[in-house]
Parts: structure tokens; sequence; C-alpha cells
């Protein structure tokens, strides 16, 4: 599955592209149902199957981000314990870049449904790009990803060396932005070799050496994901000669640092509608991420995303919006959204 098949290397057939790639699609494809649009193909997994997931995008507190809507944690959570209980797989493992990718599992997973998620940060944190290429002008990965694929390439073809909590253990350390987190099954999975999920199979004659790199290269232009958007058109308005599109740029550059003060100050806003008072919503900001309520969590960001700004235009207000999870974990879930409909109604 790819947001934009454009990117996908010659002789590589992307199943689902643009449109087609959605937080429904994607649960209907773990449930093996059928999906209109792409190649059609879904997980038609049986009680004896293992299932390999590698998800890389935006991520905010018990959400992660499609092209055009958000998957919850509290669909996910229902959609595997659906799958636990109809016996569709035997072992299930995800590798989750995102913001906040720990929240998605750090309350929903039990040891006895044999899924292991190893996440690229924890529950209230982001995650980050590293390695910009001057010349293309893009970070070329996010550094958990980078670490734990260049971590496979260099025992490849012998997976079957390494276990799935031996390449947890080098990951964390070698991810120093962020907290490597896994959650789950800590028993069986966690000594699974990884040849159980990756497969394993003769080298190639013609291999190229995995890339190494210094921790200094690694992380000398690491940046937070959230933020890569303002970064790259202010690179890219450093580097224009054109007057006109220099004006352009400066414009947009205005907008979304102007927005994302905008964005904290509704955020205040709203947490001292709901508690009543400047202290106590400070106190409730403060607390640390969890998601005691996914259901209200999903109602209170589903609707700023709709009445603010969207995650997929606006990605910076990810690094905020845990103000409206802490929320939902201690006042009503109605009187959440009517604030936000409140206060997104007045700053727009």
């Amino acid at each position: 599955v790819c947001s934009d098949v454009h990117v996908i290397s010659s002789g590589i057939n992307a199943e689902y592209g643009g449109r087609t790639v959605t937080a429904t699609n994607f649960l209907k494809i773990l449930k093996g149902h059928h999906v209109s649009g792409g190649s059609g193909k879904v997980i038609n997994s049986k009680s004896n199957d293992v299932v390999f997931i590698n998800f890389a995008d935006h991520g905010g507190p018990g959400l992660l981000a499609f092209p055009d809507d958000e998957l919850h944690v509290a669909d996910l959570t229902r959609i595997l314990k659906e799958l636990h209980e109809a016996r569709k797989y035997k072992q299930m493992l995800w590798y989750v870049e995102a913001c906040y990718a720990g929240s998605m599992f750090a309350d929903s997973l039990t040891a006895d449904m044999n899924i292991t998620a190893h996440t690229a940060a924890n529950a209230d944190e982001s995650s980050y790009a590293c390695v910009l290429d001057e010349d293309m002008d893009v970070y070329l990965g996010d550094c958990w990803s980078l670490n734990w694929m260049n971590n496979t390439e260099q025992i490849f073809p012998r997976l079957y060396s390494e276990t799935v909590g031996q390449q947890y253990d080098i990951v964390k350390k070698m991810t120093t932005e962020s907290h490597a987190s896994i959650y789950g099954d800590m028993q069986v999975i966690y000594n699974e070799p990884i040849s159980t999920f990756l497969g394993h199979g003769p080298k190639p004659a013609t291999a190229t050496p995995p890339v190494t790199l210094t921790a200094e290269e690694m992380y000398k232009t690491s940046i937070q994901t959230p933020d890569i958007m303002l970064d790259y058109l202010r690179r890219k308005r450093a580097k224009t000669d054109d007057e006109n599109e220099a004006q352009e740029l400066d414009i947009q550059i205005q907008y979304h640092e102007v927005t994302e003060e905008k964005v904290q100050v509704v955020l205040d806003m709203i947490a001292i509608d709901v508690t009543g008072s400047i202290e106590t919503a400070y106190l409730t900001k403060k607390e640390a991420v969890r998601i005691d309520d996914a259901i209200c969590n999903k109602a209170a960001l589903d609707t700023f995303f709709g009445a603010c700004y969207r995650s997929q235009t606006h990605p910076y207000i990810l690094k905020y919006v845990s103000t409206l999870t802490k929320l939902c974990n201690r006042y009503q879930t109605e009187d959440i959204v009517k604030s936000v409909l409140k206060y997104c109604t007045v700053n727009n």
C-alpha cells in the first residue's frame, strides 16, 4: 500500500495507491474483506498464518494518519480483537513508524492476543526523520526505520540468527532521538527469529552491502516528523533567487507559523473551557499521554480535524492535540466536542 504510486521503484507494483489508501480500506484488508479499487488483494489469513505489518506515516495520540483520514486506536483495537477471536492468525508483528505510535498499543494489547508491536516512539512523543539529502531536498528516511532496516540488511540472509527481541534491543540503542518501544506478547513472538516474519533465502550474487551511517551522520539533520513541511518551505525559501517564488514562500511560511501558534491558543481555550479554570487546564495538559477513553479520543480528534485543521495539511498540529486526549480521560465527550466546535468556529 502506498499513498503515492509514483514513488514506487520500477518493477514493484503498489496494490493500492492514491485515494484507495484509507483507514477503512486498511482495516478491510486486515480482515480479508472485499475492497473497491486497487488490486483487490486482501490478507485472507487463517489460524496458522504469520502476519507482518510495517506502517509508516504521521501519527498522533491514539491515531495513525492516512492521506485523507485517520485510523483511531478505538477502531484498530476492535479489529485486532475480532481477528484474534476469529483465529485469523497465529502470530502478528507490527513495526510502526509514527509519532505517538506507542499510544496505539500501550493500553490495548494483551499477551494472549499473540501480537507484538515495535514502535518508533512511545505514547507521548514525536518520531524523527533523518539524513537530509541536500540535492533532492528531502529526508531520506525516518531514523527508527532506517535503523531496523539497516540492521536487517546487515544480517541478511541469515535472518534466523536474530530474534525479534534482539532486533528491538539493537534498534532501541541505535535510535537516540525518540524512545523505541515494544508492546504485547513478550514471550513467544519476542523470542521468534526475524525470519519467521520477514522470510529468508539465498543472498543474491550482486547484493549491495548495506549503507552504514555513523550516529553523527544519521542525526546531524534529524527533525521531528511534524516539522518537516515547514522546514522544507524554509529551506526552499533560503535557496530561491526568484522574487515571485520567494514572495509566495514567505506567504506560506507566515501562514503556517501563525497557524501553529493559533492552534496552541485554541487548544488552551478549549482546555480552560472544559476544565473550568486556568490552573486545572494547565495541570491536565502536563499529564502524560494515555488513552483511557478511546471513543472520546476519536470523537474529539475527528471533530477538531473537521472544524479546525486537518493533520494532512497542517501536520504540526499533531504535536499539540494531546490536550484533547488528556481531557477525554477526565471529562465528558459531549462537553469536549461542544467546546471544540465553539472555539474552532470562532478562530477560523
